[in-house]
């Protein structure tokens, strides 16, 4: 297992990202509304440009609110990563978060699991 760690924060999200023997993970802490959507954009498609399929998992434990701005913002990300012939997983998402993206659908589309374990080893 390797690991680099970077961090970025906008007003109410903040965000860390790591290598996790070869997929990245995203771990998301606080709030995803419109004013995060463009840093949530950019940290879930934006990768190691060596990697040929990008795998990202987006670890939501932390996170607390997601509005249709982060919804969006997941679908286009998964949408990109799938046409780089990658794919990108949800992990650990609250009651209130995971309720959101069962009611939309976002769960049918993007694999959801309940533990970041449990993405890393889908």
């Amino acid at each position: 297992m390797t690991s680099n760690d970077s961090t970025g924060q906008t007003e109410r999200l903040s965000v860390a990202h790591r290598m996790v023997d070869g997929i990245r993970v995203v771990t998301l802490r606080g709030e995803i509304d419109h004013t995060a959507k463009e840093t949530l954009a950019h940290v879930l498609t934006t990768g190691d440009a060596t990697t040929a399929a990008p795998q990202v998992v987006a670890d939501l434990e932390g996170v607390t609110f997601m509005d249709s701005s982060g919804i969006n913002v997941f679908i286009l990300a998964h949408q990109h990563l799938n046409a780089q012939q990658g794919w990108l997983r949800i992990a650990g998402a609250q009651e209130a978060v995971q309720r959101v993206l069962g009611l939309i659908g976002v769960d049918t589309v993007i694999d959801c699991h309940p533990t970041l374990e449990q993405a890393l080893n889908a």
